[in-house]
């Protein structure tokens, strides 16, 4: 009987279905055993990085052991050497697409750790990242063109020879990005912000916290929790304002207020630095601070500074201080003083009349009054505003 087994293999599609369905079941023990061993294993230590390396190599390695059993179950029908170069080509191609991609993952994986354990000094750092990153990315796709080149039997060395003019051709076809590759190159290298930085491009209109730096575009994350990918070329053009640099990551506001001329100088500075305790999201080194700025044309001018300590919270921050100041000098009873306008009529009536004036006095309230004078043969038209 076992022998009669043996005979059924003869019959070559019954070998290579057996073939086939024996790397099946071969490929799901290694994902079902030994990746779940390698898991249980890296879970066990303090870093992630191997847990990224086992998760990143479970699809290439299923996908593997199943592209060899296609391969040999090919064979085993038989099939021409024609079709058995062609499906070669092809499986090796579709695995060089899958290790690629595995590849991409651990040699980011691996340089965000390194950058995290590097010493003060160390050319690999957290903002020297992006660029290692970019240029490991560009050896892996350039060595995978070239195993996908030799998988299908082209000649490399006429692609290689070819090379100038393919470039100058990639180049024209390729402006937008290339900028976008060589100015991500420079921010890089320049360093005018780094990732976690939060920023603001003064001409763009744009601001948020930066999340990655990318061979194209650089992405940055708005105070309304909307990701932006921003082109490095629109970057490298643009006036960046990077809000966190400096000694230590906090921002700067100002809120100025005018109070009326004749209030107790020493009263507000009591009331102005009440307002700023107990606020949440403001630092308390460096503490906040009133300034008594200048004499202003209607009133007498101050400054509450505070330190944020996120810049991200600037808007926010500036409409509850602002709140705060005007409730504190109400119930202080500071007065604010606003502007009023002063406006003149002057007109000659009908009949040959003395020519008369209507003063019209619009304070910032809305409240208005009239009051009529005689006015100056030859008068006219006259505006008077007061601030």
């Amino acid at each position: 009987m076992f022998e009669e087994f043996i005979q059924l293999f003869d019959d070559p599609r019954i070998r290579a279905t057996a073939i086939a369905i024996g790397s099946i079941f071969l490929a799901f023990v290694i994902e079902v055993v030994v990746i779940n061993a390698l898991r249980v294993l890296a879970s066990r230590t303090e870093t992630t990085l191997d847990d990224l390396i086992v998760a990143a190599l479970q699809r290439p390695l299923f996908f593997s052991v199943i592209f060899f059993g296609v391969l040999y179950a090919g064979r085993a029908l038989g099939i021409a050497e024609e079709w058995d170069a062609r499906l070669v080509s092809v499986l090796s191609t579709l695995a060089v697409l899958l290790w690629t991609a595995a590849a991409l993952k651990i040699g980011t994986a691996v340089l965000r750790s390194a950058s995290r354990h590097a010493r003060p000094n160390a050319v690999l750092q957290l903002r020297t990242v992006p660029m290692f990153d970019i240029l490991l990315k560009l050896i892996i796709i350039f060595v995978a063109a070239y195993g996908v080149l030799v998988a299908w039997g082209e000649n490399v060395g006429a692609w290689i020879a070819s090379a100038g003019v393919i470039g100058i051709a990639i180049g024209l076809a390729a402006q937008d990005s290339l900028k976008n590759l060589f100015a991500g190159i420079f921010i890089i290298a320049d360093a005018p912000y780094k990732i976690g930085d939060y920023i603001r491009l003064n001409d763009a209109g744009l601001s948020g916290t930066v999340t990655d730096i990318g061979m194209r575009s650089t992405r940055i994350v708005t105070r309304d929790d909307i990701e932006i990918n921003i082109p490095n070329s629109v970057i490298g053009n643009d006036k960046v304002i990077n809000e966190t640099a400096g000694p230590y990551r906090k921002a700067r506001i100002a809120a100025k207020v005018s109070v009326a001329y004749g209030s107790d100088v020493d009263a507000v500075f009591e009331v102005l630095e009440t307002v700023t305790r107990e606020l949440e999201g403001v630092a308390e080194n460096p503490a906040p601070h009133v300034l008594f700025t200048e004499f202003g044309g209607s009133g007498l001018e101050f400054s509450v500074l505070v330190w944020l300590k996120e810049p991200r919270l600037r808007e926010n921050l500036v409409s509850v201080l602002n709140t705060r100041i005007y409730k504190a000098l109400a119930e202080a009873d500071i007065e604010i003083p606003y502007s009023k306008h002063d406006v003149f009529i002057k007109e000659f009536p009908e009949g040959g009349l003395k020519p008369t004036a209507r003063r019209l006095v619009v304070d910032g309230q809305g409240g208005r009054s009239e009051h009529h004078a005689e006015a100056p043969a030859g008068a006219r038209l006259v505006a008077k505003r007061d601030a």
